[in-house]
């Protein structure tokens, strides 16, 4: 039985190049991305905010024409339908890209519908060959979680945070995640709603029945413990650490020091969050930096770093 193969389309603003970098490396091993990866892993289009939706391949052809004639022999029917054109690897004029859709769902019985079908199918060229499959839209969830009833000046970005989650947890089955450091859940609301499984906890207790509140108004399910890195039991396979600052300081370095050694003890992995450098602490708290990348807000940056 031939393995199902899909595409993803990929979108990004040119400063969040470097974290859909990463994040398409963690979750599908893809190098050097540009505006589509093709895999056999199939994920909900949903998870990344980079990913704008994903074709389910059922027919591929070097020629537009011998596409057209496979997609025949399948025999589809829908009640109503619309066929679209992905942008791929190859530059196609306006008025030509409709008439690939008009001819390619004109290998379909059922009712064309632009507005609310039923079914909606996809054409691109990528790869060297014409594709044409299942297209399932994107729903940018994280933009809804930017409505939540307690704000943080501080806090990532709802769109980093979900990234940054997939980056520790681009496999979520069967594993236990924790944000220690979860001020007033953020990461925990991107987490909770793909369905990881993560606890948070904090040592400040003016945030954590903030972030209760926050996860609950989201009708999400989720623990947050009143708790010091330092008193954090049990063992995760990843923990997610923003390492807190404010607007006017930053951690002293043997703080930050003790709080990773903490995250080594309880954790397998960690992607480590913060808006200045801490390589040394984090090597000298016996992680080792297996990936990392830049996340650029204008001139705001902060580092993300894979450990191991």
């Amino acid at each position: 039985m031939k393995t199902q193969e899909f595409i993803y389309t990929i979108s990004y603003h040119e400063d969040e190049a470097d974290v859909c970098q990463l994040e398409m490396r963690s979750l599908f091993s893809a190098e050097n991305i540009t505006n589509f990866v093709e895999s056999t892993l199939e994920i909900d289009p949903s998870r990344s905010p980079f990913i704008k939706g994903r074709i389910d391949i059922k027919a591929a052809n070097e020629s537009f024409e011998e596409l057209l004639t496979d997609v025949q022999k399948i025999g589809l029917e829908e009640d109503s339908y619309k066929v679209v054109f992905i942008k791929g690897t190859r530059n196609i004029p306006f008025t030509e890209r409709k008439r690939m859709e008009r001819v390619a769902g004109a290998c379909i019985k059922g009712n064309v519908n632009l507005h609310n079908p039923d079914k909606i199918y996809a054409i691109m060229f990528g790869n060297g060959r014409w594709i044409f499959g299942d297209y399932q839209e994107s729903t940018s969830v994280w933009l809804a979680h930017q409505g939540k009833p307690n704000q943080y000046s501080t806090a990532l970005s709802t769109r980093l945070a979900r990234a940054v989650v997939n980056i520790a947890v681009p496999h979520p089955s069967g594993t236990k995640a924790i944000d220690p450091c979860c001020g007033i859940g953020t990461v925990l609301i991107e987490a909770l709603s793909m369905g990881i499984d993560i606890v948070g906890s904090d040592i400040n207790p003016l945030v954590t029945g903030k972030a209760r509140e926050n996860i609950a108004h989201f009708q999400l399910n989720g623990e947050v413990l009143l708790q010091d890195i330092k008193d954090v039991t049990g063992k995760y396979d990843a923990a997610i650490i923003d390492m807190p600052y404010n607007l006017c300081s930053v951690l002293p370095y043997e703080e930050k020091l003790s709080m990773l050694k903490s995250a080594r003890r309880f954790a397998k992995k960690a992607v480590i969050v913060s808006i200045e450098e801490v390589d040394d602490a984090i090597l000298q708290a016996g992680f080792t930096i297996v990936d990392r990348c830049i996340a650029k807000k204008g001139n705001f940056k902060r580092h993300v770093l894979v450990c191991s």
